[in-house]
C-alpha cells in the first residue's frame, strides 16, 4: 500500500477511541469545556443513559459565530497559544481533540450567544460532516447536543454496558467534579426525570459540599488536612482509619484542581494508613494538591485522567509525611466514634488471644523473621519490650475538675473490655487491642531513638539481579545505606550484599532487597524496611499485651485510659481495629425509650 493521509473524518474517529470511551467520558469533557467558559450553572440532560441524547447547557461565555466551526475543528483551541502556555496549563480542556472527536461519532449540534450579540447560532455536524451555521435563539451560553453516541461505529456501540450502568458512571463523575467546584450549580435529568442537583453557591464551602455528595457519616469521621512546604500545598478530608471501606470507591484526588488518578500518590496514601488500617480495608479521602503547573505535566493522557509530575519522588514524600503525621494523632478519646458492631468482632478475637501459642519457627512471618530470637536480640539491643498493666502508674480516681477524655474507669466487662464512665455517657475499651498499641508504640520509639543499627555479613552475599536493578542499586547506594543495606554492584547483573538491617538479620534479606530495590525503581522511596520492623515489633507488641480475661484493679484501668489518651494512634490497634467506643447518654436514653 502507498503512504498517504487519512481522511479527517477518520482521524477523529480514531482519536475518538482514546478520549470517548463511553457517554461519561463525553458529559466530562462537555462539562469541563462549560467551567473553562465560566459557567456558573451547568444542566444535564440524558436519555438512555446518555447513548440517546447527552445535552449539555451552560451559562458561560459562549461562543462567536464564526468561531464555531473551528470549536470542532482538530486541534483548534482558545486555551493555549504556545509552548509556554502548553507547559503551564491552568484549565480542565486544552487540547482541542474533544469536540471534532465527539462529532465524528454522533450527530451533534453546537449552539452558542456571547454576551451582547441579539441572537445565537448553531452549528450541526453529522458523523463528522459539517453543516452550515445558522441563526437560531438561545441565551447567553452554550448548549450541546449529541445524540446516538457510535451509530456509525457499531464495533464500538456494542461494548457499551446496560443504560443503569452507563448512568451511574456519569453519576459518578458528576460527583467527582461537584467536590471540586461547589461553586458551581449542576443538574442532572435522565430520561425526563430530574436525577440530581448538586446547588451552586459562591459561598459554599468545600466541607459543604462533601456532606451534599458523600453524607455526613463521611463527615463526621473525617480530618482535616492542611499543609504547605517546598512549594506544594495538600489539603483536603482524610477519614479516620474506623471509617474504612470495602472498595476504593471513595478515593477523590485533584491536582491544580483537575481530578486525576496517580499511581505515586495511591501509593503514599495506602503507606500512611499502612500502620492503622485494618487488613483489606481502603481509605477514604478527598485530597486536593496544589503546586507550579510548570512542576507537573497534564499532557499525557488523552483524556486528562492522569499526570506526570516533575519531583514525583518529592510530592510522594510531602504527600506521605503530611497523612502519616495526622493520622498520628488519632489519639482515643478525640473525637466520638460509636461503633457498637465492632464489640462482639473484638470479644471474638480477643477469646482467642488467651490460649494464642508464641510463634515457633514453623510459624515464621512471610518474611520469615523468627520471633524469639529477634525479641531476645531486640533486648539487647534497645531493653526490654513495653511494660505490663500492672506496672503502670496509678492515677487518682476521684472525679475532680475536668473529666479526661476516656472518662474514669467504672468496671470490667467479662475480663475483655473497660467500661468507663466520661462527662457525655459511656466509654467501652477493648483492653487487649489498647495495650497492644501502647506497647506497640513505645517499642517503635525506642528503636527510632536508638537509630538503625546494621550488621556485617561474616561472608558477603553475591546476589544475581537484573540489570536494571543492578542500575537502581548503583545509583542508589546511599539510600541504601541509610535503610541498612551496605551494597555493591559487582557486574551487570550482580550485586554484593556486606551488610543488612541488625534487627532483620535472620530474615529473607536477598528477598527483602529486591522488594526495595523495586520500591526505588518505581516510586523512588522504600518503607520495606521500616514495614518489616513494624510486622516483628507489632508481633512483639501483641504477646506483651495484657490479655483476655484477665482481672484489672481500678487503678490499673485508669492507667491504662490515661496512657491511650497520651499514645499516638491509640484509636485502632496494631491490626487497624478500633480500641474503643463512645455511647452518648442521649444515645443510651433512646435504648430504654427515655423521654418518649
Amino acid at each position: 500500500m502507498t503512504i498517504r493521509p487519512l481522511p479527517d473524518t477518520l482521524v477523529n474517529q480514531i482519536a475518538a477511541g482514546e478520549v470517548v470511551e463511553r457517554p461519561a467520558s463525553v458529559v466530562k469533557e462537555l462539562v469541563e469545556n462549560a467551567l473553562d467558559a465560566g459557567a456558573t450553572r451547568i444542566d444535564i440532560d440524558l436519555e438512555e443513559g446518555g447513548v440517546r441524547l447527552i445535552r449539555i447547557r451552560d451559562d458561560g461565555s459562549g461562543i462567536a459565530p464564526d468561531e464555531l466551526p473551528l470549536a470542532v475543528a482538530r486541534h483548534a483551541t482558545s486555551k493555549i497559544a504556545s509552548l509556554d502556555d502548553l507547559e503551564a496549563v491552568a484549565t480542565l480542556g486544552f487540547r482541542g481533540e474533544a469536540l471534532p472527536s465527539i462529532a465524528s461519532v454522533s450527530r451533534f449540534a453546537l449552539t452558542s450567544r456571547r454576551a451582547g450579540e441579539e441572537h445565537g447560532a448553531s452549528l450541526p455536524v453529522d458523523g463528522g460532516k459539517l453543516g452550515s451555521v445558522s441563526p437560531k435563539s438561545h441565551p447567553q451560553g452554550t448548549t450541546v447536543e449529541v445524540r446516538d453516541l457510535f451509530y456509525n461505529v457499531p464495533a464500538r456501540r456494542k461494548f457499551l454496558r446496560a443504560e443503569r450502568t452507563e448512568f451511574s458512571h456519569i453519576e459518578e463523575w458528576l460527583r467527582t467534579l461537584a467536590l471540586a467546584r461547589p461553586d458551581v450549580e449542576l443538574r442532572l435529568s435522565h430520561n425526563g426525570k430530574a436525577s440530581r442537583r448538586y446547588r451552586g453557591d459562591g459561598g459554599m464551602a468545600t466541607a459543604e459540599r462533601i456532606v451534599e455528595t458523600l453524607g455526613e457519616e463521611f463527615s463526621k469521621s473525617t480530618l482535616r488536612i492542611d499543609h504547605a512546604a517546598a512549594g506544594l500545598s495538600l489539603h483536603g478530608w482524610i477519614a479516620q482509619p474506623t471509617y474504612s471501606r470495602a472498595s476504593a470507591d471513595q478515593q477523590y484526588l485533584y491536582v491544580n484542581g483537575r481530578p486525576v488518578r496517580d499511581r505515586s500518590i495511591a501509593h503514599a496514601v495506602k503507606q500512611a494508613y499502612a500502620d492503622v488500617l485494618f487488613h483489606g480495608r481502603q481509605p477514604a479521602y478527598v485530597l486536593f494538591l496544589e503546586l507550579d503547573p510548570r512542576r507537573v505535566d497534564v499532557n499525557v493522557h488523552p483524556a486528562k485522567h492522569e499526570v506526570r509530575f516533575r519531583d514525583a519522588r518529592l510530592i510522594h514524600d510531602f504527600v506521605y509525611r503530611t497523612l502519616h503525621d495526622a493520622l498520628a494523632q488519632t489519639r482515643a478519646g478525640e473525637a466520638p466514634v460509636a461503633l457498637p458492631s465492632q464489640l462482639a468482632a473484638s470479644a471474638a478475637a480477643n477469646a482467642g488471644y488467651a490460649q494464642q501459642p508464641w510463634p515457633g519457627p514453623q510459624q515464621q512471618s512471610p518474611l520469615s523473621l523468627r520471633i524469639g530470637e529477634a525479641r531476645a536480640g531486640y533486648a539487647q539491643l534497645y531493653g526490654q519490650p513495653a511494660a505490663p498493666v500492672a506496672e503502670f502508674p496509678s492515677l487518682p480516681q476521684a472525679n475532680d475538675g475536668e473529666t479526661p477524655p476516656l472518662g474514669y474507669a467504672i468496671a470490667q466487662l467479662h475480663g475483655i473490655f473497660i467500661l468507663s464512665e466520661a462527662a457525655d455517657g459511656l466509654i467501652v475499651v477493648d483492653m487487649h487491642a489498647a495495650h497492644e498499641r501502647i506497647g506497640y508504640e513505645k517499642l517503635k520509639a525506642a528503636h527510632d531513638g536508638a537509630g538503625l543499627r546494621t550488621q556485617p555479613l561474616l561472608v558477603p552475599q553475591s546476589v544475581a539481579v537484573s540489570e536494571r536493578e543492578a542500575d537502581v542499586a548503583e545509583r542508589e547506594t546511599a539510600t541504601l545505606a541509610e535503610l541498612g543495606f551496605e551494597v555493591t554492584r559487582s557486574g551487570p547483573q550482580a550485586l554484593t550484599l556486606r551488610s543488612v538491617p541488625a534487627l532483620l538479620a535472620h530474615g529473607d534479606t536477598e528477598a527483602l532487597l529486591r522488594d526495595v530495590l523495586a520500591d526505588l525503581r518505581e516510586h523512588g522511596e522504600s518503607r520495606r524496611i521500616a514495614a518489616a520492623r513494624d510486622e516483628l515489633l507489632s508481633t512483639m507488641a501483641c504477646h506483651g499485651a495484657v490479655r483476655a480475661h484477665r482481672r484489672l484493679s481500678i487503678p490499673e484501668m485508669n492507667a491504662l485510659l490515661r496512657e491511650m489518651e497520651a499514645t499516638e494512634r491509640s484509636g485502632q490497634c496494631n491490626h487497624g481495629r478500633p480500641t474503643w467506643a463512645r455511647f452518648s447518654l442521649a444515645e443510651i436514653d433512646r435504648w430504654f425509650l427515655r423521654g418518649r
